[in-house]
């Protein structure tokens, strides 16, 4: 189910219309074109932190959304509505219209993009995993299941490293695919899981916050691949003229002392900076 944090109505879903004056004729509105009339847009975020989260009283904010809200603002986008949605439903989500970019630091790869474009990332990131306290099973990496059949891990609906453990020879039985956080670290907890995979910033909010679990040690690369992720914003295919603005902006943005101290407090910063182009993570390289 899709919740919205705001006391935003639907208003404006789809592209409205435009009459041109003595002429009868209509014309689509674009998502830019209208964002900048009503002075607001919806992103969808998946209360994943630190890249996109609600706090208690409904505030949207993480790295993701927060760049979002700067970036926007200098296009004169001064409102953000953030819409609550399951990881795994934040593509088809924007695709339906229920909001117009997803904010949530998604991580940009091929089969992603051939659904949707995204923007120049924002952030490049490792991978951890979080296990029990004291890591009884010993956990590393994916490797550490390759090598163990026994073990099971937790990872997130429609996060990048149910793919990667697939593809650093962990196998579909070991899986345990859960939808959201709380899911992951749960399933540690009660031993359902022996460890969870994430990116290395959300398993150490994960560990900081929950009892009886800890992150391991960060890891950019299993079997000689690089498991780094660059996480970028999403953009229906036909809003090319809002992606096009939003780049110009971010690309000032990204690295800037502005950016950095908007970004530190969620744990990112100048070590976090992205070192690959969006064409290079969409051709898979």
């Amino acid at each position: 189910m899709t919740i919205r944090i705001s006391r935003r109505t639907a208003l404006g879903l789809g592209a409205g219309l435009v009459m041109l004056s003595g002429t009868g004729v209509a014309l689509a509105e674009t998502t830019l074109e209208r964002a900048k009339k009503n002075g607001y847009i919806r992103v969808g975020f998946a209360n994943e932190a630190p890249f996109g989260y609600a706090t208690p009283d409904g505030k949207l904010t993480g790295e993701a959304p927060e760049v979002a809200k700067a970036v926007l603002a200098k296009l004169g986008i001064k409102q953000v509505d953030g819409v609550l949605t399951e990881f795994g439903s934040l593509i088809p989500g924007l695709k339906a219209g229920r909001f117009d970019i997803i904010a949530a630091g998604m991580f940009i790869n091929p089969k992603r993009c051939a659904e949707i474009n995204f923007s120049e990332p924002s952030y490049g990131i490792g991978a951890a995993m979080l296990v029990q306290k004291g890591n009884p099973k010993k956990v590393k990496d994916f490797s550490t299941f390759k090598d163990n059949a026994d073990l099971k891990l937790a990872v997130m609906a429609g996060a990048v490293e149910g793919g990667e453990a697939k593809d650093a020879g962990v196998s579909q039985a070991q899986l345990v695919v859960l939808p959201d956080q709380s899911s992951l670290v749960a399933a540690v907890q009660s031993g359902r899981a022996d460890a969870a995979a994430l990116t290395a910033l959300s398993i150490a909010e994960m560990a900081k916050k929950a009892d009886g679990v800890e992150s391991t040690k960060p890891f950019g690369e299993v079997n000689g691949k690089s498991v780094k992720g660059h996480g970028g914003f999403g953009f229906r295919k036909e809003d090319t003229d809002l992606l096009k603005a939003f780049n110009a902006e971010m690309k000032k943005f990204i690295g800037s002392p502005e950016h950095i101290a908007l970004v530190e407090p969620f744990g990112f910063g100048k070590d976090y900076l992205p070192n690959k182009t969006t064409a290079e993570l969409c051709a898979g390289k």
